[in-house]
């Protein structure tokens, strides 16, 4: 990936796994060639030093992406583990790493060694993120599979698109998957621009489980406009990092993976 003056372009996910169990995002240059204005970001530090080297690296990048015109909005940051290196939180787009002298940007999965289980440094701090964001969410504005025999033993959020075909795999396991006790809500996330009529008129739709599983079908689904959460929830996916679908996530906000079985989602979820 190259860091450009006209594109950022963010990986949150391994290449390996979007291939093997997602469908890629689509048209992702035109969502993501104009970033939004910067503003001051918050942090949460806990002596007055580390809030203000905070906030000297938020200035530092603030200046260095305004040098290479790039509009980037900074949410949030945090130190990691690694030594002068944070993680910065960014409006619209999966996370970054920093180095402490705002100098230098990476991008991906920094990796720590040494156990028997790669640990992931961002991991628990994206996820506390996200949790918010799925929190925030109304089962209402969702498609939503309850589980067999009563209350949930557990709630995955899957961002879902009906053009995807490891979605449509995902979808067949809906049954199983409510069988274990595990109740399912889709979010819309159309791959591109020319997936957004049909999220919409799915979501439209009075019996948007129907026109799910008609669009999936590759049938024409067609509804009256009305006011829906398509563009809202695409958005959501973006601040989440969310490049391909189908994206799973618990309720705490960890990312279980792409197209999973109905025994593998079980697995991670009782961990």
């Amino acid at each position: 990936m190259v860091f450009t003056r006209s594109q950022l372009v963010l990986a949150c996910t391994l290449a390996s796994t979007l291939l093997v169990s997602a469908c890629s995002k689509e048209n992702s240059a035109q969502k993501q060639d104009t970033l939004t204005a910067s503003t001051p970001a918050t942090g949460e530090a806990s002596t007055l030093n580390e809030r203000n080297a905070q906030q000297r690296l938020i200035s530092t990048l603030e200046k260095n992406f305004k040098a290479a015109n790039i509009n980037a909005k900074i949410v949030s940051i945090q130190k990691t583990e690694v030594p002068n290196l944070f993680w910065i939180n960014l409006e619209g787009m999966g996370s970054v790493y920093a180095t402490s002298d705002g100098q230098y940007i990476i991008q991906g999965d920094v990796i720590r060694l040494g156990d028997k289980q790669l640990h992931n440094v961002s991991e628990a701090l994206q996820a506390t993120e996200n949790k918010k964001h799925l929190a925030s969410l109304k089962n209402e504005d969702l498609i939503v599979y309850p589980a067999k025999g009563g209350k949930a033993k557990h709630i995955i959020y899957v961002f879902t698109d009906s053009s995807c075909p490891y979605c449509h795999r995902l979808h067949e396991n809906i049954p199983a998957i409510n069988e274990k006790g595990i109740e399912v809500r889709y979010i819309a996330w159309p791959r591109g621009d020319q997936f957004m009529p049909t999220m919409q008129a799915i979501w439209c739709s009075k019996d948007r489980k129907a026109a799910f599983d008609q669009a999936i079908q590759g049938l024409p689904v067609s509804a009256a406009e009305c006011k829906n959460p398509v563009s809202e929830q695409y958005q959501l996916g973006l601040n989440m990092g969310v490049n391909g679908t189908p994206a799973i996530y618990n309720v705490d906000g960890e990312y279980l993976g792409g197209y999973m079985t109905a025994d593998e989602i079980a697995q991670r979820l009782n961990k």
